[in-house]
């Protein structure tokens, strides 16, 4: 049964404890569930390990988890952006797990469908490697890499229904379905809930996440912030581009 929460403070009473692993949904400032992080920050839980394809910047996303010290763990494809993540990586101070994109979506993916373990060349000969076993197949070697299964799992939609289904919307999506299917309680915050009276449902071939997957979601009013913005006007870029 999915549960309607009117916020994200409701929507996670309960669910957190300190130590466990969560895995979150989103890339860059992209399909990012805001509230959720926020609400996870102002519980105070501690010593979390944070599955993602990175932290977010300074000050938005995952990082005001890593700024309140409530990271002890991270498995990620990209530091990127958010310097106190590379700094305390860096440093040595962070327990960090960078893994190549792809093996990252495919580990969780594998561990929503109970998967758990795979094969794959990527990170053959680097340290990724590491202490993995290797299975040599048709001339090629290949290295185990174990499923991801969190704890609980954060995600962001662009579209909800009551029944707990979720759409996502363009870029949005990224790492959302496959996070979504990762742990036994995934959370949803969603942008536009269908009003049950007037629209039903989301259309079967527009769900990407079945409700069955989801335990509770709230409609979020967050701010979509934007990572990168144009430094010039639309009018000077057409000239320059014309000009090239």
């Amino acid at each position: 049964m999915t549960t309607l929460a009117p916020d994200a403070r409701a929507a996670l009473d309960g669910l957190l404890r300190d130590g466990m692993t969560i895995a979150v949904g989103g890339f860059g400032l992209c399909g990012v569930p805001y509230e959720l992080i926020d609400a996870v920050r102002d519980t105070g839980v501690r010593d979390l390990t944070i599955v993602s394809n990175n932290l977010g910047v300074d000050g938005l996303g995952l990082g005001v988890l890593l700024e309140n010290d409530q990271v002890s763990r991270v498995l990620a494809s990209y530091v990127g952006e958010n310097k106190l993540f590379a700094r305390r990586f860096l440093d040595g101070e962070l327990d960090v797990e960078l893994v190549p994109q792809g093996t990252l979506a495919e580990r969780l993916r594998a561990g929503g469908a109970g998967i758990p373990a795979f094969y794959t060349p990527t990170g053959v000969g680097t340290p990724v490697a590491e202490g993995k076993p290797t299975i040599d197949l048709d001339g090629r070697t290949y290295l185990l890499e174990r499923a991801i299964r969190a704890d609980l799992a954060l995600v962001h939609a662009h579209t909800g229904d009551v029944a707990g289904n979720l759409r996502y919307r363009l870029t949005a999506r990224n790492f959302n379905p496959v996070v979504a299917t990762a742990a036994p309680v995934t959370v949803a915050e969603v942008e536009h809930l269908l009003d049950p009276d007037r629209d039903g449902y989301l259309d079967p071939d527009d769900v990407v996440t079945p409700g069955v997957f989801v335990s509770r979601f709230m409609v979020t009013e967050h701010d979509r912030p934007i990572e990168k913005r144009t430094v010039r006007d639309r009018a000077t870029a057409v000239v320059a581009l014309e000009g090239a």
